[in-house]
C-alpha cells in the first residue's frame, strides 16, 4: 500500500480534535495523576490504535512516520497520552520484530478488531522477573518497575529472565492473568498519568503461544531496531511538550504579562527582551521539528526494509534517531524552564500548571542519559562506528 499525504492528514485532524478535548482538562489531570481512563477510552474509540497495523490484519497500514506525528500533537497538551499512545505502538512493534508470522497474525487481527490498548512491564535494566520453565510454557515470578501504559491496559507486554540460560524473553498475556498484580503506585514529578509504575508476577503462566522469539525472524539485524522506535517516540514527546510551552506561553504572554518597567513599552508583547527571547525559541523549535521529521522519514525506510535491513542502514539510522533526541530533550528543556522569563511571575501560580512541560520532559530525559547517546554519535562521527545494538541504542 502506498500511503498518501492525504491518507495521513486524515489522521492528523482526527488526533488533532482529541488533543483539543485532552487540553481541556490536562491541568487537573496532571496534578490528579493516576489513569486517564476517559482519555483512554477516547484513543480506543477513535480508532487511532490500530494506524500502524497492516490493512491485511484489519489496521490502517500507516507509516511509523504519522504514528510519531501524533504523539508530537498529544505531547503539545498532554506528554502522558503521548508517550501511552507512542508505547502501544512500541509494544505491538516487538511482536512484528520477534514475533512469529501467526503471533503478528493473531495479536495485529484481535487489537484492531478490539481497539485494544497495550501497556508493558518489561524494564530491561531490572532482572527481577525471573522464568521457570514448565513443559512448553513458563512461569514467571518478580516484579518490575516503569511499567508504563500498564493500568487499563488489554494487553501487556512483559520480559523476564530464564533462570537456567540467564536469556531475556518477552511475552504477551492479558492482564487480567492469575497472578499478575498492575499495583498503579507511580508517583513522579512529571509523566503523572502514564501509570509507570510497578507489576508484580507470582507464578504468572506464559503459554507458548504467547512467547516471542521462538522464530528464526528474531535474530535479524530488522529485530534490534526496538530502542531506535523507542528514542523516536521520545524524541517527540520533547519537541511536542517544547511546541505546547510556546503556545500556551504565547497565549499568557499577550494577555497577561506586563513589560518590565525599564523597558519603556506598554505591552509585554513590545518588550525587547520579550521579542528576542520568542524569536530564540522559534529558531529552537523549528530546529527540532525539522530533526525530528528527518529521523522519522529514515525510521519509515527502516521499517520498510524489514528483513532485507543491513547493519549500516540500521546504524545511520541509529544515529540519526539518537541526534534527534538528544536535540529534542535540549530544546525542550530549555523552551519549558524560559517560558516563564517571558510570562512573568504571576505565571508560576499552580492553576496554570505551566510547570508540567519541564517537569514531563526532565523526567523522561533521565531515563536515556543524553551523555551516552552522544558518545555513540561522536564515536560515529570521529571513528566511522554505529552504535552497537542493545536495550538503548
Amino acid at each position: 500500500m502506498k500511503v498518501t499525504v492525504e491518507d495521513s492528514n486524515i489522521f492528523l485532524q482526527k488526533a488533532s480534535l482529541l488533543a483539543q478535548e485532552f487540553a481541556k482538562d490536562a491541568v487537573e489531570r496532571d496534578k490528579a495523576g493516576g489513569t486517564p481512563k476517559i482519555q483512554r477510552d477516547k484513543l480506543r474509540e477513535s480508532g487511532l490504535l490500530k494506524l500502524l497495523i497492516p490493512e491485511q490484519y484489519g489496521g490502517d497500514g500507516q507509516p511509523w512516520s504519522t504514528v510519531l506525528r501524533i504523539v508530537r500533537e498529544f505531547a503539545k497538551v498532554d506528554a502522558s497520552l503521548g508517550h501511552l499512545f507512542g508505547y502501544h505502538f512500541l509494544c505491538l512493534a516487538r511482536v512484528y520484530l520477534k514475533g512469529s508470522l501467526e503471533q503478528r497474525e493473531y495479536f495485529f487481527t484481535e487489537t484492531a478488531k478490539n481497539n485494544w490498548f497495550w501497556g508493558n512491564s518489561t524494564n530491561p535494566l531490572q532482572r527481577t522477573c525471573i522464568g521457570k520453565r514448565d513443559g512448553d510454557r513458563v512461569i514467571v515470578n518478580g516484579k518490575k518497575s516503569f511499567s508504563s501504559g500498564s493500568p487499563d491496559a488489554d494487553l501487556l507486554l512483559i520480559s523476564w529472565v530464564d533462570e537456567n540460560s540467564d536469556e531475556y524473553f518477552n511475552g504477551v498475556i492479558p492482564p487480567s492473568r492469575n497472578g499478575v498484580i498492575v499495583h498503579d503506585d507511580w508517583d513522579s514529578i512529571g509523566q503523572r498519568q502514564t501509570g509507570s509504575g510497578t507489576v508484580s508476577f507470582q507464578k504468572v503462566i506464559v503459554e507458548q503461544h504467547e512467547i516471542l522469539g521462538n522464530s528464526n525472524l528474531a535474530h535479524s539485524v530488522f529485530s534490534t531496531i526496538n530502542p531506535i522506535l523507542s528514542q523516536s517516540i521520545l524524541a517527540n514527546i520533547f519537541v511536542g511538550s517544547a511546541e505546547g510551552a510556546i503556545a500556551e506561553a504565547k497565549e499568557y504572554t499577550t494577555k497577561f504579562s506586563r513589560p518590565w518597567l525599564a523597558s519603556g513599552v506598554e505591552k509585554a508583547s513590545q518588550d525587547p527582551s520579550t521579542l528576542r527571547q520568542y524569536g530564540e525559541f522559534w529558531v529552537e523549535i523549528e530546529s527540532a521539528v525539522s530533526l525530528v521529521e528527518k529521523a522519522a522519514d529514515k525510521v519509515d525506510q527502516v521499517w520498510e526494509k524489514e528483513y532485507n535491513l543491513s547493519e549500516e542502514e540500521r546504524g545511520e539510522c541509529a544515529v540519526l534517531v539518537a541526534a534527534a533526541n538528544v536535540l529534542g530533550g535540549k530544546v525542550g528543556l530549555d523552551i519549558s524552564n524560559r517560558i516563564f522569563e517571558v510570562m512573568g511571575a504571576r505565571s508560576t501560580a499552580s492553576k496554570y500548571g505551566f510547570d508540567r512541560f519541564w517537569r514531563n520532559i526532565r523526567t523522561h530525559t533521565l531515563h536515556n542519559p543524553v551523555e551516552y547517546k552522544l558518545r555513540n554519535i561522536g564515536n560515529w562521527v570521529l571513528n566511522n562506528e554505529f552504535p552497537k545494538p542493545g536495550f538503548y541504542s
